[in-house]
């Protein structure tokens, strides 16, 4: 590959919070796409796309949809990783972008079962699928390009810029939500009010393409191409040579993942159909507790960068654990306080953990293949974090009956990821440059 005029940009004078802010709303869009798939999954695709079965199974088979797109996350990581770190990071970040404002369009535009029949879960899951694969590709890309343009002493707080892209999005995806849901009546929802939350995705995508197309290749891969040190096929050489450094980013990814999956998708249908709590009143309490996970993301990165990775990751993966444990026995009270109360804890923990992991997971891959691992790492922890969570804790209510045995489950998630994190930030494991 021939080189690039890219490495003549002098990096002490490129501002880094243009490449970042760019990651940070095409991030928080493409977030926005998949958590109103999780909305509507707690809501209505059951009885629309599977009314055959009961209202419980048709639950449970919604959910096993949002799953599909965890699934192909890995993929997407792989592909997108590949030419991440063969073209540039700016190329996977636009294609990622429009593949989940296509299929969350699509999805918008889907005839139900009444009209198609078995083809509307069988098209249901394909869009979903590729909801996956999309945004299997936007985590690392933005994160790349946000990290590697910011200077050495503030890699913790741009890093945290995407990260906030998530909470971003869902607090954007509950605002369209609340608004429709509040407009309409049951009916009207459930018939065709449902769609507008998707079929607004086209319009945001069209903003978040239009930052990302403005920005600059990021620097750490113009130096790769200058220097031809591009890999032919970087996948094999993270699997080769750094398999054991993506397994860790992946354990140490499952714990905040299953929990804000939980969070964010189960806890919804939870609140609402077992414990019948209104269910606007529940999207309002998820709103509030978003806003303050957005406002600790960035807070827990600046003393990431200024106190180590080390310390504020071991003190907010122990508030995660303890949130965790405490979330259904104070949602089971039903009382108002203690499940805002409970939900804002929750933010608490996982900003503290979410903030500092993007300059981290940075680190621990050499530029040459640092798209590939942890493109990898992270969507193989998300598979095995969120892409099962609000299954299996639907699985686990239904069997026993009690809330008890999700909580316990969260529990063991989060201590694993603890232990994962732990050992990837030993001063004995190398740290490479950004």
């Amino acid at each position: 590959m021939s080189k690039i005029d890219i490495p003549t940009i002098d990096t002490r004078r490129v501002n880094p919070f243009r490449p970042a802010v760019a990651s940070l709303i095409g991030t928080a869009v493409e977030w926005y796409d998949y958590f109103i798939y999780g909305l509507a999954a707690a809501t209505v695709l059951g009885p629309l796309f599977f009314p055959e079965i009961s209202s419980t199974a048709g639950t449970m088979a919604a959910f096993a949809t949002f799953s599909v797109g965890f699934i192909a996350r890995p993929l997407g990581g792989i592909v997108m990783g590949h030419f991440g770190d063969r073209i540039g990071r700016k190329s996977m970040l636009v294609t990622s972008l429009m593949v989940m404002g296509v299929s969350t369009t699509g999805i918008g535009l889907l005839p139900t079962y009444d009209s198609i029949g078995v083809w509307a879960p069988i098209l249901l899951v394909a869009l979903r699928f590729l909801q996956g694969f999309g945004v299997g590709g936007e985590w690392s890309g933005a994160v790349l390009m946000a990290v590697e343009h910011a200077p050495a002493s503030r890699k913790g707080l741009f890093g945290s810029f995407p990260q906030m892209g998530v909470p971003a999005g869902l607090i954007l995806a509950n605002l369209v939500y609340l608004a429709v849901s509040g407009a309409v009546d049951d009916d009207a929802f459930i018939g065709w009010a449902w769609r507008l939350p998707f079929l607004a995705s086209a319009l945001l995508v069209i903003v978040g393409l239009v930052m990302r197309f403005t920005i600059d290749e990021s620097p750490a891969f113009a130096r790769v191409i200058n220097n031809q040190e591009q890999q032919r096929i970087p996948i094999a050489s993270v699997l080769s040579n750094h398999w054991r450094t993506v397994a860790l980013v992946a354990g140490g990814f499952i714990g905040i993942n299953a929990v804000a999956y939980v969070f964010m998708v189960y806890l919804l249908n939870y609140s609402t159909t077992i414990l019948e709590v209104d269910r606007n009143l529940m999207l309002a309490f998820s709103m509030i507790a978003s806003i303050l996970w957005l406002v600790v993301t960035p807070l827990s990165s600046v003393l990431s960068d200024r106190y180590g990775n080390r310390r504020v990751l071991a003190v907010g993966s122990v508030v995660l654990c303890v949130s965790a444990i405490s979330l259904f026995p104070l949602v089971n009270s039903t009382k108002p306080a203690l499940i805002v109360g409970a939900t804002m804890f929750v933010a608490l923990g996982m900003g503290a953990v979410y903030g500092p992991m993007a300059a981290l997971f940075s680190s621990t891959f050499p530029a040459a293949i640092r798209y590939s691992g942890t493109s990898v790492g992270y969507q193989v922890g998300s598979v095995l974090g969120g892409g099962i969570a609000p299954t299996v804790a639907g699985g686990l209510y239904a069997g026993w009956n009690s809330s008890m045995p999700i909580t316990v489950y969260l529990t063991i998630v989060t201590i694993s990821s603890l232990v994962c994190l732990s050992i990837l930030m030993r001063p004995s494991r190398p740290a490479w440059s950004i």
